[in-house]
């Protein structure tokens, strides 16, 4: 019996581990878009890109963004889900807090995109592989997947492009241009983790499959 508890607290302790590695990640990336006066995808992005235009801080911005969206995560996405989403959209904008600690600097826009992208696109990865999400247009997605059929990735397409034309009233054409390849770079990273997910799972079935009578 205790060692079973052990091995469920080692569990636990392991994919906080993670989610903390994964909000790290993320902080990090979104750091880099803000010095590059870039945004991103999803909540994230509609903050960074609201941030300057309503002058609130964007770890405020972010949380109260979300804010309406675990009301659809609490009834389709469970309890679980909806906490762990919680804190680690906590976790990241205190860790976005602490940019303001920070000495002023800027970084190049093109390799903002790529790299704040990159990392965005992992850290979320990260989380998503332990029953996290960043909120907002991921649960929004699958809302209107279960009750509209929708596809998500069509939904989350839409509300990128949403993000891009509201960062256009804030940052210079250029800008945003260079914010679709940093949305494009993150959804590149999430597709490969979808994918390298899909093809796991179909190496699991495959022994079942030969297994079962036929």
């Amino acid at each position: 019996m205790n060692r079973i508890l052990d091995n469920k607290m080692k569990d636990m302790l392991r994919k906080w581990l993670h989610i903390a590695i994964g909000c790290f990640v993320t902080a990090g990336g979104l750091m880099i878009l803000k010095h590059s006066h870039i945004v991103t995808g999803g909540t994230a992005g509609l903050s960074l890109s609201l941030s300057p235009l309503l002058h609130v801080r964007f770890h405020y911005l972010f949380a109260l963004v979300n804010l309406p969206f675990f009301i659809f995560s609490y009834f389709y996405m469970g309890k679980s889900f909806t906490v762990n989403t919680m804190l680690a959209i906590g976790l990241v904008s205190a860790l976005s807090a602490l940019d303001s600690a920070l000495p002023a600097f800027a970084i190049p826009s093109l390799i903002g995109a790529v790299v704040g992208g990159a990392f965005i696109g992992a850290g979320i990865a990260v989380l998503f592989r332990n029953g996290a999400s960043l909120g907002g247009a991921t649960i929004l997605a699958i809302y209107v997947h279960h009750r509209y059929g929708i596809h998500p990735g069509k939904t989350n397409l839409a509300f990128d492009l949403l993000v891009v034309i509201t960062s256009l009233f804030v940052f210079p054409l250029a800008s945003g241009l260079i914010s679709a390849l940093s949305i494009a770079v993150t959804a590149g990273f999430l597709s490969f983790y979808k994918r390298k997910k899909a093809s796991a799972e179909q190496v699991k079935k495959e022994p079942l499959s030969r297994a079962a009578p036929s």
